[in-house]
Order: C-alpha cells, then sequence, then structure tokens
C-alpha cells in the first residue's frame, strides 16, 4: 500500500527539558547536512530509467506520514520529481512521494568533494515534515557516477526528531546521472539528478537510542551550480 493511505505514526511524550536540547542539536545536525560540493567535468555515463514506476511494492504495516496538498513542487511540471525510499527500524515506512507532492533542491557542496540533495515531504497542518539529506561524495557537475559514499540525515520536523549516519560509509549511491535543464549559457546552471542507493547500516538518534534503516533509495532532484560557488578549475 502506499503512504497517504496509512496510519500516523505516534510521537512519544518528552520532557520540555529533553525537547529543548534535542532542537538545538537538530540545528546543529541540520547545518552540518546543509554544508556540502562537487569540482566541475561533464561527462557521459550509465542510464537510469524511469523512476516513480520502478522499486518494490510496500510492505504490509508499514507506518506512514501523511501530508497535506504540497505549497511547492519539485521540479518543473513534467520534469517527474520523486522519491521511493523503504525505511526499517524505529519506524517502518515504505515512500512513495511525487512531484508536485514533495519539495526537492540541491547543488555543489562548498568544500567542492560532493554533491548535497534535499528531498522534503509537504508540510502537514501541524507542521510536521519528513526531509531527508544525502551528502553524497565525488560527483562533478554534469557527470554520470557509480558506487559513490553517501551520508544521510533524516529529519522529523516538528516531531524534535532526527537520524544521521554521521559519515558516508554507511551508504551507496549505486548509480547517479544528471540531464541539463533550462538555457545553456545561464550562470546558474540547473540539472535533473536521477539517481538510486541503499545503505548497508542504520541512521542513530544522537542518543544513540534509535534507528531507522535506509534499506534502498530511488530520486529525482533539481540541483543547481552557479559560477560562484564553483570550486576552482
Amino acid at each position: 500500500m502506499h503512504v497517504g493511505s496509512l496510519p500516523q505514526p505516534s510521537v512519544p511524550r518528552r520532557s520540555p527539558l529533553r525537547a529543548a536540547r534535542r532542537l538545538v542539536s537538530i540545528g546543529a545536525l541540520a547545518a552540518c547536512a546543509v554544508a556540502a560540493a562537487a569540482p566541475p567535468g561533464p561527462s557521459t555515463g550509465p542510464s537510469i530509467g524511469p523512476g516513480p514506476d520502478r522499486g518494490d511494492a510496500p510492505a504490509s504495516g508499514a507506518t506512514a506520514l501523511l501530508a497535506p496538498p504540497p505549497t511547492t513542487p519539485c521540479l518543473e511540471p513534467g520534469r517527474n520529481g520523486y522519491l521511493r525510499a523503504r525505511l526499517r527500524g524505529a519506524l517502518d515506512l515504505d515512500l512513495a512521494w511525487a512531484s508536485p507532492d514533495m519539495n526537492c533542491q540541491g547543488g555543489a557542496r562548498p568544500d567542492g568533494r560532493g554533491l548535497r540533495v534535499t528531498l522534503a515531504g509537504a508540510p502537514r497542518a501541524d507542521g510536521r515534515r519528513m526531509r531527508f539529506v544525502f551528502g553524497i561524495q565525488d560527483v562533478p557537475e554534469g557527470a554520470s557516477v557509480r558506487a559513490r559514499p553517501t551520508n544521510l540525515t533524516i529529519l522529523f520536523e516538528g516531531e524534535q526528531r532526527v537520524f544521521a549516519t554521521r559519515g558516508d560509509d554507511k551508504c551507496t549511491t549505486d548509480e547517479l546521472v544528471q540531464q541539463r535543464l533550462g538555457t545553456p549559457g545561464d550562470p546558474r546552471r540547473r540539472w535533473r539528478v536521477v539517481a538510486r542507493g541503499f545503505c548497508v547500516a542504520p541512521a542513530t538518534t544522537l542518543s544513540g537510542d534509535a534507528r531507522l534503516l535506509l534499506t534502498s533509495f530511488d530520486f529525482a532532484s533539481e540541483v543547481t551550480y552557479d559560477d560562484e560557488s564553483a570550486p576552482p578549475r
């Protein structure tokens, strides 16, 4: 079954002091997740295929996050942004997001060594939203690559929960392709990134008391490069 038809996960009660500490920690981790870049160098490579029609069927009994209509689409109409992901552990989630029912963005990491992609479900009326941040190592602009180490952060916004691998040795982007969008010559260069991968070890909470294993992921997102953020050639 798909995510939209499943019940909402319960949120454990926490003391105000513990919630405040988690909010501070989430802000720090989110700031780290946003810091991440790839040296330019277009190339050609393997194709991945359509995307949303691929992937395993959702497992029965999965816990779901319900979302209202979105306010901002992922990619422009007809570009087919999506995320399919299977999570097991503290929550069992089978996600099947697709534009326009999600948000996505990305770009080069400031250190010049990879690509950062952020994918978020639409915010719910109560402010909750689930967000994935993928930090993918060694992805030149425009390049198609394979087997890239990947750092993962999963934020449950509005619930004071964050899971992170805290390193790029637990997840792998198995295949990634970049497709050019927009007008050539524009200083802000836009690409549609299509990728898939998996994790072999779970992301954990800051305290280490809960784990989430992303057994597979498959997404398409827009990323933007510009001359100001690009590393020296």
